[in-house]
């Protein structure tokens, strides 16, 4: 019989995921190849047979060098059984499990490590001496995360002035809790107030927090390249993601402008709700929302002052080397910065799938560096050696 291949991953267009509830037609036979979206989330009708390869793709992030890894891992027993529950769900079903079962039995984890003990904690270490939980290493979690995770946290939030010499939140800390952001984001907005591009900084701020909002399907990936480079700024992808949520709010946020341009609606629709949830915040703080125009040195001032702990200096063999840890990292080929290769970039993450990838790369000028992070930077002493 004819074999009907439908994939489904987070990231696909919704109209293209709703294709796997369709029931094949007479004669054919549905394939559904899934990312792990499939375990737990979804039930399709009429499906008899699961193959588990018994991997799956877990985010985990490293600590020491600030750097989420996308890593093929093992599944646990839990995740085994529930895969094997989507057969059947209708009917009689089967399970063909590609691994032994002695892999099963003595290899495998019995449950999946939990999230908060693989991720940046800088998010939640906020939010928790916001509530006055002052002694995060004594505190009774139910799954403790990491400690080094913890320090790096604590840190970081140091680093940007949200903590003091005691580890106690500052006023400027108290401020960013309050936004249900990444402290780097926070900490944006809340100097964008003072810069007078809280508009622009809204909107970078919301286009950061959703999934990425280009498409690029693999037959018409020529085309979508192309929409893309329209938008494409000289300054990097912080600013591109700015032309773009722009020109959308210029067609009346319409969803068939998307389709023209390669654009995923649900995430820029995501963004706006994020956008509008934000400006109410902004609201209840009387902070104000300016434009600067076209004057944008205070918008990449703001992107510095949030995330100048994600500097990286160009390499003279190869790529960049990051300013902290030293580690060698590589612009994405997706960026609209791949190939520009300017001398100092600053980047919002950094991603190890075939290589060490920066993503949403921004181009700045690193005396911002000293002026916007004195705790974390000084100037060097320019009559002595500095150690490499």
């Amino acid at each position: 019989p004819e074999l009907i291949i439908l994939p489904v991953y987070g990231a696909l267009p919704s109209e293209m995921q709703s294709r796997i509830f369709e029931p094949a037609p007479p004669g054919a036979r549905k394939c559904v190849i899934a990312t792990n979206i499939a375990e737990a989330s979804l039930t399709i009708d009429g499906i008899y047979y699961v193959v588990d390869p018994g991997f799956c793709k877990q985010n985990v992030f490293n600590a020491k060098l600030g750097m989420d890894s996308l890593i093929v891992t093992p599944i646990s027993v839990a995740s085994a059984r529930q895969r094997a529950g989507r057969a059947g769900r209708t009917g009689p079903g089967k399970c063909y499990r590609l691994y032994t079962e002695a892999a099963y039995s003595t290899e495998m984890m019995p449950s999946s490590v939990p999230e908060i003990q693989r991720t940046n904690l800088g998010a939640v270490v906020l939010q928790l001496k916001a509530m006055g939980i002052n002694d995060l290493l004594g505190f009774d979690f139910m799954d403790p995360p990491p400690v080094q995770t913890l320090v790096g946290a604590m840190e970081s939030l140091y680093a940007q002035g949200a903590l003091d010499e005691e580890g106690l939140l500052t006023r400027l800390g108290r401020k960013m809790a309050e936004f249900p952001l990444e402290p780097s984001l926070a900490k944006m907005l809340i100097v964008s107030n003072d810069l007078g591009c809280s508009d622009e900084i809204l909107t970078v701020v919301a286009m950061l927090s959703v999934e990425n909002p280009f498409y690029r399907p693999k037959d018409k990936a020529a085309q979508a390249d192309m929409k893309k480079a329209k938008f494409n700024h000289a300054d990097g992808d912080h600013l591109t993601l700015l032309n773009v949520y722009t020109a959308w709010a210029g067609s009346k946020f319409s969803n068939p402008w998307c389709f023209e341009n390669f654009l995923q609606p649900r995430a820029m629709r995501r963004a706006q709700d994020v956008r509008k949830q934000l400006v109410n915040i902004m609201d209840r703080y009387k902070m104000d929302i300016v434009s600067c125009g076209r004057n944008i040195t205070g918008v990449k001032k703001c992107i510095v002052a949030g995330f100048f702990t994600n500097a990286a200096k160009k390499d003279p063999q190869d790529g960049y080397k990051t300013m902290v840890e030293n580690q060698p990292v590589f612009i994405h080929p997706s960026s609209a910065l791949f190939n520009k290769n300017p001398e100092w970039v600053i980047y919002h993450e950094l991603v190890l799938t075939t290589k060490e990838y920066m993503r949403s790369v921004m181009a700045f000028d690193p005396k911002w560096l000293v002026e916007l992070a004195p705790n974390f930077y000084r100037k060097a002493d320019a009559t002595k050696m500095s150690k490499a």
